[in-house]
């Protein structure tokens, strides 16, 4: 199954539907689909890297409202439809200690926990059980998932082929130093200023 949705992504990369495929995954993983758009993107940029800042703004916006879907299923549907999304991640008993998270940090949590390999769905669905302020969730949103998106294709815009088994096999580690320096800078800024 893996190799037949590898294949199909190749293809449909050098495809002029290649951006709304794009968007729709990075629609779709923002609030329900298990499948992160980093499987467009990649071939995308690998293709043609002139569009790699096109492709991440077209993820980037694409996942942000989707992120207010998945905000929607947390305040309005979250024991119809967000608890079983997060059952299905095995996230169900992670909700609690996020929620304390985000009250505790606000925008900073969304934007850490948006960065992370986390699923985004999991923070999307648990920042409207929370019922954060919807305007600092769309900020964290926008920052958090184009810290992702962007960083994704710059490093293959830069690097090109060479880099992609890097990003591939170590996305999470590479956002997780990015997010460490990120709160190591929100914490200097907290004590320092």
């Amino acid at each position: 199954m893996l190799r037949g949705l590898y294949d199909w992504t190749m293809r449909m990369a050098a495809s002029k539907r290649a951006p709304w495929a794009l968007a729709a995954v990075s629609f779709a993983e923002s609030s329900f689909f298990p499948i992160p758009p980093d499987i467009m993107l990649i071939p995308m940029v690998l293709s043609d890297r002139r569009k790699a800042w096109w492709y991440a703004t077209v993820a980037t916006v694409a996942s942000v409202i989707g992120g207010i879907l998945g905000y929607a299923i947390g305040y309005y549907f979250f024991e119809a439809v967000g608890l079983p999304i997060l059952k299905f991640y095995g996230r169900e008993h992670a909700l609690d200690s996020f929620m304390t998270f985000v009250q505790e940090y606000g925008v900073e949590a969304v934007i850490i926990k948006g960065a992370t390999p986390i699923p985004y769905k999991v923070v999307t669905i648990a920042a409207g059980v929370g019922q954060m302020n919807i305007w600092a969730f769309l900020g964290a949103s926008i920052i958090a998932r184009a810290m992702r998106f962007y960083l994704v294709a710059g490093l293959l815009y830069f690097f090109g082929e060479p880099i992609r088994a890097f990003i591939e096999k170590r996305l999470g580690l590479v956002m997780t130093t990015f997010v460490v320096l990120l709160v190591g800078g929100f914490v200097a800024v907290k004590y320092i200023f």
